[in-house]
Order: C-alpha cells, then sequence, then structure tokens
C-alpha cells in the first residue's frame, strides 16, 4: 500500500499495517462475494482505497465526529476513511445484506472499533450525523433528497455539517440548483494518477 504512504506521510505503525491489511482481505472475500468488479480488484490501492481517501485531503474529520456513509458497497470510503480517521465514528449503511456481512468482516478482521456496519436503506433511519459521505450511488440532486434530515445543522470541524460526495465525469447541471452551497474539489490537485483526472469531491453545506 505505497500509494497511500506516498500521500499521507503521517500514518502510524497500526494505521500503515491496516492498510497494508486491506488488499488482501478484500481479494479473499471478493473471491466468496462479488463486491468489487472482478476487473476493478487489481486496482484496488488506487480506484477505491486512495479514492476514499481523497475526502481527507478535503477535511481533517476532529475526534468525536459522527459519519454516515450511504450506499457503503464494499466499505467505500468509509473502511479507509475509518482508518485514518480512529478517533471519529463512522456508520457505515447498505441495503444489500451480502455487502454489509462482507464489509462487517472486514471491520472486524482490521480491529476498527469506530465502524459501525448496518443493513438499511437511508430514507427509513432517524439517526443524524455530522457528515453523509458517499460514492456516486445516484444523481447528486437525487442523493441529497434521499439524505434529508440525516445531517444535524452546525458542526465543530474546519467545515461545516454537511454531505461529501465523490464523482466523476461532469455534473454542472446536478449541482447548479444548490447555488453557493456546494463546492466542487478537483481530486487531480490532490493525486497525480491519471485515473483521477475526472473525478471530484462535491461537498455541500447543511443548514436545516
Amino acid at each position: 500500500m505505497e500509494i497511500v504512504k506516498k500521500y499521507f506521510e503521517s500514518l502510524t505503525e497500526e494505521q500503515s499495517a491496516c492498510f497494508e491489511r486491506l488488499v488482501p482481505l478484500y481479494r479473499e472475500w471478493n473471491e466468496k462475494i462479488n463486491v468489487v468488479s472482478r476487473k476493478d480488484i487489481d486496482f484496488l490501492e488506487v480506484h477505491h482505497v486512495l479514492h476514499s481517501l481523497a475526502l481527507a485531503k478535503v477535511i481533517t474529520f476532529r475526534a468525536g465526529t459522527r459519519v454516515l456513509d450511504v450506499g457503503t458497497g464494499g466499505g467505500f470510503p468509509g473502511i479507509p476513511l475509518a482508518i485514518l480517521f480512529p478517533e471519529v465514528e463512522f456508520h457505515l449503511v447498505d441495503s444489500i445484506g451480502k455487502k454489509v456481512k462482507v464489509v462487517e468482516n472486514i471491520a472486524a478482521a482490521l480491529g476498527l472499533q469506530n465502524v459501525r456496519v448496518s443493513q438499511a436503506r437511508v430514507e427509513t433511519m432517524k439517526e443524524r450525523y455530522d457528515f453523509v459521505v458517499s460514492r456516486a450511488v445516484a444523481a447528486f440532486p437525487a442523493f441529497v433528497a434521499l439524505t434529508r434530515g440525516r445531517v444535524r445543522p452546525g458542526g465543530t470541524n474546519a467545515l461545516p455539517n454537511g454531505i461529501f460526495y465523490l464523482k466523476g465525469g461532469d455534473f454542472d447541471e446536478e449541482i447548479k440548483p444548490y447555488g453557493r452551497a456546494v463546492t466542487v474539489y478537483q481530486i487531480r490537485d490532490f493525486f497525480d494518477e491519471t485515473y483521477f483526472d475526472t473525478k471530484k469531491v462535491i461537498y455541500m453545506q447543511v443548514v436545516k
């Protein structure tokens, strides 16, 4: 996992050990339950782990922050972020049971005490969080509607509480209705790999 160390030089030994174990764990589980596409598993470090960690180039979550990962799939971006921010509470949810099983087992194998995993649909949830994060599970307006009420206003981080959305391509029309509430970060400004040329982090402050 040298690619992670390249961009995050201050990892502890424990964090480094967790990242080193990620690829073998995912390969093992992907043979049983396909949560990462067969063609993508060979690019796990960049396409999934490093992509997830782009959020950490935008914000450093303070201890005690509560983060909801919606449609976590195989555990992205939640698992890599949970390794990087051990004092932050992560709740990873997905509606598909087999994916939840994989994420539960990987979190347990890594000893991640700050991760909770649930099989759930976000629109039925009642809890509120400081941030909602996700990797493009829907068009941005649909995602905002889906997660309405899950973010509590205010916050103690460098950015006010809100939504972080990892998405690629051209989506100017998707974010146009939100005006100045949305900020777009180009991931190519953080990472050199060509995979990130069109990838972006969308941040939207939630005010109510």
